[in-house]
């Protein structure tokens, strides 16, 4: 009678092989599709892979495969540079010149305050009880609507432009023929420079820039079409008072 093979003896600490096999020795890694740990026998370690030899990680591509074509997308679309003036100066954007012309706005206005207000009260507080005047009978006295109200009207309303006039020719010639700047082009660092950059900015060139900007000012609308002038005026990006003075705005560090 055929006796069957006789068994290896287990290795120490190991579970008995299965039929036919032979254990490997211990700490032996096992090959091909990975073991849950739970379901690892006890002396065997666990191999840290759960996916069949030659085929890793998604970060890996299988063998003769590289990874994918990295693709960057579509270019960036680049700013065009700055229009730069016959000086080299890049030019003042319209924004920047609407945010300064709206700045000396509000200086102006708040100048004009300290001389209206005063004028006004005076008006309403010396002049206008004059033509409510009552006789010792009791009765009203009647006025003179013509010599006690609308004359010291009229000379009031007179000199309050005649001293805002002086005070514009004081902050748009006087102030920029100086400096080129006024208080709101100060603040946006916008300067006024005369188109042909081997000139200066002179004293008639600001008042020529500053006349032209208050005719214009005088037509229905002309105000408006002065200031948008420069959106499609080129290359010098001019509004009309500037054409008239021959002069650009441009952008500076202070």
């Amino acid at each position: 009678m055929t006796q069957p093979p006789p068994y290896p003896t287990p290795p120490v600490g190991g579970p008995p092989p299965a039929a036919g096999g032979v254990a490997p020795p211990p700490g032996q890694i096992l090959q091909g599709y990975a073991v849950p740990p739970h379901h690892a026998p006890p002396g065997y370690a666990i191999q840290q892979q759960y996916a069949p030899p030659g085929y890793g990680p998604p970060q890996y591509a299988p063998p003769g495969y590289g990874p994918p074509p990295w693709y960057p997308g579509p270019p960036r679309p680049v700013a065009p540079p700055p229009t730069l003036s016959p000086g080299g100066q890049p030019l003042a954007s319209f924004t920047d010149r609407l945010l300064a012309t709206l700045i000396d706005y509000a200086v102006f206005m708040v100048i004009g305050m300290v001389f209206t207000v005063p004028a006004m009260i005076y008006f309403f507080v010396v002049i206008a009880p004059d033509m409510f005047q009552v006789k010792a009978d009791g009765t009203m006295v009647e006025p003179d609507f013509y010599h006690d109200f609308l004359l010291p009207l009229l000379w009031l309303e007179l000199a309050i432009f005649a001293a805002s006039l002086v005070l514009s020719y004081v902050y748009y010639v006087e102030m920029m023929f100086r400096t080129g700047q006024t208080l709101g082009k100060k603040t946006m660092k916008l300067r006024v420079v005369p188109l042909d950059p081997t000139r200066a900015l002179d004293r008639w060139t600001a008042a020529k820039r500053f006349l032209a900007q208050q005719l214009v000012g005088l037509v229905p609308g002309g105000s408006y079409l002065d200031g948008f002038w420069q959106l499609w005026d080129k290359p010098w990006q001019q509004c009309l008072h500037d054409k008239a003075a021959e002069t650009i705005v441009v952008k500076v560090a202070s």
